[in-house]
């Protein structure tokens, strides 16, 4: 290994450099390009941090016009080592990506972060718990390959362990296969395993204003690296704290992209995502009498006899029926030929619907 590519590894290591990225920018290095990870992008800007310190750069050579080839936050680049202005040439091809769907008509996705291990999701406790946006997160966490966690915060709001256990209960049957942490950063109540937790690889932080994400961010980091404001007491909401996605490196190993607030939480081509979040539907379906059962009205349906019987919870069917048309006709909206499907599909399905109903008439009087 030559001294430059030692010092690549003495300094990028501690933001997740390795041996696999190092043969990706194999061929940039040959061109006297540096590597380098981008640790805010700001206005078609970003802030890179590389060997020889951190670097300004412009992004608008990276395929400026394709949302999801956009540079962004966690991304490893290929960046100029001179110029005015600096350019961007380049990312390395990304392992995971966060992408949600944008609330343009044009049903864009949007990248908010690329190359994470972890996708924590923060959700308060100061609030009375909302189960279907966090299924809407998981889903999205899935789908872009990170592992995702559950962090329920301010556990200092609910001092009765009774109540606070049946809280975490309930978001564990709505997170199969997901750690559910609860943490208070005012009094360092269970941060040591979240510490532990995101002590290797990435990590972004997610969830809603006033989830206390840059308050776990500060106590993550050790030190006051973020802004933060009080939320309301009405509705636990509280104003952007953070208006960029931001990396940082932790004191204890591993690396944090704090993002904003997500007001929307928009599927994006994430059915692998929302069957993961429903995985003991997925598990039903198999027994279904068929392949394509909608598990609305169809005879032999083993979703909706456990339903019937009380092993699946009617909201867990109605969220998971809601994701997937939501995910159906974002997907359908870039594919004329898929969106007439699902049209037939849902005339068909609301004609054996009817009849189904009509036998049961039939069978009453």
């Amino acid at each position: 290994m030559s001294s430059s590519s030692a010092a690549d590894f003495s300094v990028l290591a501690p933001y997740g450099w390795d041996e696999t990225w190092a043969k990706e920018f194999a061929p940039y290095a040959a061109y006297g390009l540096l590597a380098g990870r981008v640790v805010r992008v700001d206005r078609g800007q970003c802030d890179i941090v590389t060997a020889g310190g951190t670097l300004r750069a412009d992004t608008a050579f990276v395929t400026p016009h394709d949302p999801l080839r956009v540079v962004c936050t966690g991304d490893w680049v290929a960046v100029e080592p001179g110029g005015n202005p600096r350019y961007v040439r380049a990312y390395l091809p990304r392992r995971t990506a966060f992408v949600r769907s944008t609330s343009s008509k044009r049903s864009e996705g949007q990248i908010l972060a690329a190359n994470v291990d972890h996708a924590i999701v923060a959700v308060s406790l100061a609030v009375e718990l909302d189960l279907g946006r966090i299924e809407r997160f998981l889903a999205l966490a899935w789908e872009s390959g990170a592992q995702p966690v559950v962090v329920l915060t301010k556990a200092d709001l609910v001092p009765d362990p009774v109540t606070l256990a049946h809280l975490v209960q309930d978001v564990e049957t709505t997170a199969p296969g997901v750690p559910v942490l609860t943490v208070s950063a005012m009094d360092g109540d269970g941060l040591d395993v979240l510490v532990c937790l995101v002590g290797s690889g990435t990590s972004v932080l997610l969830g809603q204003s006033g989830a206390g994400k840059s308050t776990l961010a500060n106590a993550l980091v050790g030190e006051d690296v973020m802004d933060v404001r009080a939320a309301r007491d009405v509705d636990g909401k509280g104003r952007h704290t953070t208006t960029t996605r931001n990396l940082l490196a932790l004191p204890g190993g591993g690396v944090l992209i704090d993002t904003p607030g997500l007001r929307g939480v928009g599927l994006f081509d994430a059915e692998t995502g929302v069957g993961q979040v429903f995985s003991e539907i997925e598990q039903l379906a198999a027994d279904c009498r068929f392949s394509d059962c909608g598990h609305e009205s169809e005879p032999g349906c083993a979703v909706l006899r456990a339903v019937d019987t009380g092993e699946l919870p009617v909201r867990r069917l109605e969220s998971y029926r809601k994701l997937m048309r939501e995910n159906q006709w974002i997907v359908a909206k870039t594919d004329a030929r898929l969106r007439s499907e699902i049209k037939k599909d849902w005339k068909k399905r609301g004609a054996e619907g009817k009849a189904a109903m009509e036998a049961k008439r039939g069978r009453w009087h």
